[in-house]
């Protein structure tokens, strides 16, 4: 049976993505519901799709959609991770029915991959990981610190009060794993000498969703991570550049580059691991 991309041309693909932003822009709410349910699950599989776009060279009509639909997807995203995170928080085991989020799945296929390229690099068993960006429903640092990291401290940095507290919630119905797993309410770039602590920091896709607010972010976290630290950061390329931002080679020519993958799955972002250059 031939692929999809096989039969749509990327001005095809990209005309039914400028067609759902134009029905999701439309709305009232973006809380999940059939219709915002159906439009997400839509896109998300037209963004898995490979493909030739190259996000430099897209019309200004499509820049200027593509800036808006990124921040809309931030807003469904983070609307359906609170939804199903009260919903667990109020179970009597939520660490146990983490499977009930509908994208979990996604979640265990990018932990295993990013724990594999990491271990390449010699990252294995990290005294302490900082993830940036964690939201109400933690699921890189639970699946991460259960199922790979087990003797790693985490600290899960995110500016959202309600997701931190929903978040610690779901954590804190397992004492020992809760030991561990620490959440932090605070914007990233009031945090300094303290990333010196972390022998490796995740940066969530979805910190800085302007180019010019990842860069800020990313030169701070250069200026203060250690020596010898290793960042992970999750981008995105080709269809997957509608959902998340993309850094590209040019903009971390202040780190090192140990990993460069790009998907070609359901695992949707990139990732991209470094360190920093010290002179």
């Amino acid at each position: 049976m031939a692929s999809l991309q096989n039969q749509i041309s990327d001005e095809i693909l990209i005309s039914r993505i400028m067609q759902i932003h134009s029905s999701l822009s439309k709305l009232d709410c973006l809380k999940p519901s059939e219709e915002v349910n159906s439009l997400f699950s839509r896109l998300l599989k037209l963004c898995t799709l490979p493909c030739s776009i190259d996000t430099n060279a897209l019309p200004q009509e499509v820049q200027i959609m593509r800036k808006s639909l990124i921040t809309l997807c931030s807003r469904v995203e983070g609307s359906l991770e609170i939804k199903f995170a009260t919903m667990l928080a109020k179970v009597p085991q939520p660490l146990q029915n983490l499977s009930l989020y509908p994208y979990y799945d996604r979640y265990i296929k990018i932990a295993n991959l990013e724990y594999g390229l990491l271990k390449e690099n010699g990252v294995v068993q990290p005294k302490k990981l900082a993830f940036v960006g964690s939201g109400s429903m933690p699921l890189s640092s639970i699946i991460m610190a259960s199922h790979h990291m087990k003797f790693t401290h985490f600290d899960n940095f995110d500016i959202d009060v309600a997701a931190n507290d929903v978040a610690r919630r779901i954590v804190g119905s397992d004492a020992e794993f809760a030991k561990r797993m620490k959440f932090v309410t605070c914007d990233i770039m009031e945090v300094k000498e303290k990333l010196k602590e972390y022998d490796c920091i995740f940066l969530a896709a979805l910190v800085g969703i302007t180019k010019e607010d990842k860069m800020k972010v990313l030169g701070h976290i250069r200026k203060y991570m250690k020596e010898g630290g290793v960042l992970l950061l999750r981008s995105a390329k080709g269809a997957g550049a509608f959902l998340y931002p993309v850094v590209e080679e040019q903009d971390l020519l202040d780190f090192e580059s140990l990993s460069i993958f790009h998907p070609t799955s359901d695992v949707m972002c990139s990732v991209v691991i470094r360190k920093p250059i010290f002179e």
